[in-house]
């Protein structure tokens, strides 16, 4: 392996930050319930992590989209690759992703289960790389904001190597 990963965020750092998000999230949907809506692969470390803070009742489900195709660079177009298994018609959504970036799989999962007559939607990252944006999303909970470097680490991958990094790096090739 030629990569070298440099610590940027760690697990201290990022749990102290999840259970804030955590508190957040509990309070602003005090006396309701929530369904996580989880997009694979790289929010599931994240997703669990951040459901166990919450302190209202919590559905989760998992959905896996793809921009990506096997490069770096977002190509735009999101395909579902696997779809959730519950409904959300009725339910107070939070999609939950491991990094904003171009913004486009955001904007097209919004607009899905607005379609799909959630009751509400609200967006949560780990990371935010707000550089990046190419449409425009407004981010309910995010985690950090981090430059436009490729993270590794807590669920992010390269080439599925890295996702079980306890810290966020950035990976150096």
């Amino acid at each position: 392996m030629s990569e070298k990963v440099r610590v940027m965020l760690p697990e201290e750092e990022i749990d102290h930050r999840i259970r804030e998000l955590g508190e957040q999230i509990s309070k602003d949907y005090e006396g309701e319930s929530i369904f996580l809506v989880c997009i694979l692969k790289g929010a599931s470390f994240f997703a669990c992590e951040l459901a166990k803070r919450i302190t209202v009742p919590v559905t989760i489900d998992f959905m896996a989209t793809s921009s990506y195709g096997s490069g770096t660079v977002s190509t735009g177009e999101v395909k579902i690759k696997k779809d959730l298994d519950l409904p959300v018609a009725g339910r107070n959504v939070i999609i939950v992703e491991d990094i904003i970036d171009s913004g486009h799989t955001f904007h097209f999962l919004e607009n899905l289960f607005k379609d799909r007559n959630a009751k509400s939607i609200r967006k949560c990252a780990m990371l935010d790389k707000a550089d990046r944006r190419e449409v425009d999303v407004q981010m309910d909970y995010i985690g950090f904001s981090v430059p436009d470097a490729f993270m590794v680490g807590y669920g992010l991958d390269y080439d599925q190597k890295y996702r079980n990094l306890p810290y966020i790096g950035i990976l150096d090739f």
